[in-house]
């Protein structure tokens, strides 16, 4: 089985990519929506909350955890490979790498939240894969919210992209990374305000695809090559969620394009999980 978490809706686009390219195996899916955003809160919250997440994760049977979350990625990665040492992780990476290799410019605009930007592991990476290319940063205020709420065209929703993006584009852009698992769901609305001469990179499909890697060296995976599911990918997935269920319930169909069961997990006051229902 495989466990996945993220601060709300956003890691649903990972566990798209998840299902496609894992065809035959389990998941459960933590969204921490009684906490989202993670992106403005403090390092240390962020850790605690990934902390008791992945021992939630591990005690439901989970073999590998799947950290779709940009912030927590940044802010905790590490600090659980430390505490569960035992633990194969996969985390969120910003895209950075692929975008220099394919920007013809050699500018690009990346949209993630302040602790992406303000983490090691974004600088590690521009270190290591930035270089000769100039990178456009924006944190898009809010776009979060509007993607929890399911307005993925609202006005509100394309003024927010609008203001990140036009800058970029005046200064010459050709490459967008999104730096956060919630910004796929708007993809449509950023073609449609840059254009098709700028390539918008989604690191799903590659976080997918170093899942099964994990999985195959461990063996850990049940099948070693993809092929048909005995099962939809929704009838393989235990969805849970820290807020009212039938919030994520509700943007399930939206997101996914299936309707399933989601159970609530409570958080207790001492920043510890409870028991769902």
């Amino acid at each position: 089985m495989i466990g996945i978490f993220d601060s709300g809706v956003g890691g649903l686009s990972v566990l798209r990519a998840l299902w496609q390219e894992l065809p035959e195996q389990r998941f459960i899916y933590v969204a921490d929506q009684a906490h989202v955003p993670y992106g403005p809160r403090p390092v240390e919250e962020v850790r605690r909350f990934s902390v008791e997440i992945t021992r939630y994760l591990l005690s439901q049977g989970a073999d590998l955890i799947v950290v779709a979350c940009n912030t927590a990625s940044a802010a905790a990665l590490h600090h659980l490979r430390q505490v569960f040492p035992q633990t194969p992780f996969v985390g969120m990476e910003p895209a950075v790498k692929p975008a220099a290799q394919q920007t013809r410019s050699g500018r690009v605009g990346v949209l993630a939240t302040p602790a992406t930007f303000q983490g090691a592991l974004y600088a590690s990476v521009v270190e290591r894969f930035a270089n000769g290319v100039e990178l456009f940063q924006h944190t898009c205020p809010g776009l979060v919210a509007q993607i929890e709420a399911g307005l993925l065209d609202a006005p509100e929703t394309r003024a927010i992209l609008e203001d990140a993006l036009m800058p970029m584009l005046s200064q010459g852009i050709d490459t967008v990374v999104l730096g956060c698992t919630h910004y796929p769901f708007v993809i449509p609305l950023i073609q449609q305000i840059t254009g098709p001469q700028v390539q918008v990179i989604d690191p799903a499909p590659a976080v997918a695809r170093q899942a099964r890697r994990v999985l195959e060296s461990q063996a850990l995976s049940g099948v070693a090559q993809a092929g048909a599911a005995s099962q939809p990918g929704e009838q393989r997935t235990t969805f849970l969620t820290t807020a009212r269920a039938g919030s994520l319930a509700a943007i399930l169909p939206q997101m996914l394009g299936v309707q399933a069961k989601v159970r609530h997990l409570a958080w207790k006051k001492s920043t510890r999980l409870a028991k769902t229902g």
